[in-house]
């Protein structure tokens, strides 16, 4: 244990002894021998104020990127809940109140560095520089991403020969923009750009018009067909080559990138396509149109629009179609998990307004990318539904009244 004199005394008053020090042990009942040899004593330095500083609890993680060099930062416009980002991250920052005022001390020795120092046994004057009675609290949370779609969906791109790319003066976006606008770590930001298969086009991310995209992956898939090549390995040269007259080839590229995983075979680059992503993507097409279509049609059409080899499943459309099996005849319509409202609360609100009733199958989709880290399905359901036996079928409703 470690003697600590503190003295209401501003800077410049008589500095405590070792006498007086040892009065004062004496005086408290104290047993020297049971105390570190060193005393801090403590005065107020001449600057010394509250409010003038802020504490920030960290996790050891983030302790060793700060003493590696690397940066924290906080982000959020004035409308929003401030959260603190490292380089792959993203925490919630709440104040936490503490009845035991927090002292800054600068140069201040803990009592393990006493301890290992045999020759502190002198009596150390210390000056409180500032003081407060609560520090930010940090917890992790999920990256606030709903609003980088939100943004790059205002103006998605059509191709080079749009009208409106080439007379209208609108908002675009940098990668430094991005990360002054969105509540997320770089890393997460340039991930989930990766997700909606977003392309910077003259230095600025952009997503592609869904029009122009179904355009361009045609191309693709109609050459394919032409050429006989495997979907397995399509040749990137050849591609571009051959559609390079059609479009421009960066957006050939780009989409061989979204629609197919790269690789390279005796020095030449491919492409195996994607079955799933591609025919989710014509299912899309199919079913933005309609408000409701009849399934039995739906998977009869869908099934002879995509390419000759590729084979249409249900559990393709997971978060992007909503099938009714209860309705006579069984329907399925749009319903895509990224329009969704990013709050918990007013995810299953909507849901819920949408049917009253979800079993887990239908509802997951639509939900998993709430989970915190280490949140299951389940955990979600469980604070935000109520279960209940619908035929011998576990059902979830919603917790409050849905107006």
């Amino acid at each position: 244990m470690e003697v600590v004199a503190r003295s209401s005394e501003r800077a410049g008053a008589a500095m405590r002894s070792r006498a007086e020090v040892d009065a004062t042990l004496q005086t408290a009942k104290l047993n020297p021998a049971e105390l570190l040899p060193a005393v801090h004593c403590l005065s107020f330095g001449p600057q010394a104020g509250g409010g003038e500083c802020c504490l920030l609890q960290l996790e050891p993680g983030l302790c060793a990127e700060l003493e590696a060099g690397h940066s924290l930062v906080i982000r959020g416009e004035k409308d929003e809940h401030a959260v603190l980002c490292s380089k792959d991250k993203t925490y919630d920052m709440k104040i936490a109140d503490t009845s035991n005022m927090l002292l800054f001390v600068p140069g201040c020795k803990t009592p393990e560095e006493l301890n290992a120092d045999p020759a502190s046994c002198n009596v150390i004057h210390s000056q409180i520089a500032g003081f407060s009675n609560n520090y930010w609290e940090l917890r992790r949370c999920r990256p606030k991403l709903k609003k980088l779609r939100k943004l790059l969906m205002e103006y998605p791109y059509d191709g080079p020969d749009s009208q409106k790319d080439q007379t209208l003066t609108f908002s675009k976006y940098t990668t430094e923009d991005l990360l002054s606008l969105i509540q997320a770590s770089e890393e997460e930001i340039l991930h989930q750009l990766q997700v909606i298969d977003a392309c910077k086009i003259e230095g600025y991310w952009r997503i592609l018009d869904f029009d122009y995209e179904m355009k361009l992956l045609n191309h693709v898939t109609q050459l394919i067909d032409s050429e006989s090549w495997p979907l397995s390995k399509v040749p990137l040269c050849a591609c571009l080559e051959e559609l390079g007259s059609l479009e421009p080839r960066e957006m050939i590229e780009h989409i061989l990138v979204s629609y197919g995983r790269k690789y390279v075979d005796a020095g030449e680059v491919f492409f195996e396509m994607c079955e799933d992503k591609i025919c989710r993507a014509i299912a899309q097409m199919l079913l933005q149109n309609a408000v409701k279509f009849n399934l039995s049609e739906f998977e009869e059409v869908w099934q002879q629009s995509v390419p000759e080899g590729m084979t249409t499943r249900l559990d393709q459309l997971q978060g992007l179609a909503l099938v009714d099996k209860s309705s006579r005849p069984e329907t399925i319509c749009l319903l895509k998990v990224e329009e969704l409202p990013e709050d918990n609360q007013e995810r299953f609100n909507s849901l819920f307004g949408i049917r009253e009733k979800w079993t887990e199958v239908d509802i997951t989709p639509y939900i998993q990318d709430l989970c915190a880290e280490k949140q299951t399905v389940g955990a979600l359901l469980t604070k935000y539904a109520r279960s209940s036996m619908l035929n011998g079928v576990k059902v979830y409703n919603s917790r409050r009244p849905i107006s």
